[in-house]
């Protein structure tokens, strides 16, 4: 399944906590988000998908992966923005931390097991 069919699926769980709730809501059939969401949203018509995304407030990126976009990812990026470059480079090395925290948990317990020993010093033998 594509990023964005699980962006809209996710989303729709959230805000909407059903597929008939949210139809009902953007006047598209539920048969029509049934099947997007089943087989990927590629399939949908544009005008579709564009209601969809705008109604979650997913906002596309040609090229990128689809982002949710709610008032503290906003404000993120606005914060974000007015960092200098060197503040841009703090917040790109944090992110980048969290990352391999979240995508492989045995790999940062084994980085923060390094780390740990590194600020210990040399050990005295």
């Amino acid at each position: 399944m594509d990023e964005l069919t699980k962006l809209i699926k996710k989303e729709i769980k959230r805000q909407f906590r059903s597929v008939r709730q949210f139809s009902m809501y953007i006047g598209v059939p539920q048969s029509t988000i049934v099947t997007a969401l089943q087989k990927g949203i590629g399939g949908t018509s544009f005008e579709t998908i564009m209601k969809i995304c705008e109604v979650l407030d997913i906002k596309l990126v040609a090229g990128d992966t689809p982002v949710f976009m709610d008032g503290e990812n906003r404000a993120l990026l606005e914060r974000y923005s007015r960092l200098d470059e060197e503040g841009r480079r703090a917040v790109r090395a944090v992110a980048a931390i969290e990352l391999l925290r979240v995508a492989d948990p045995d790999a940062f317990a084994d980085l923060g097991k390094k780390l740990d020993a590194a600020a210990a010093g040399p050990s005295a033998e």
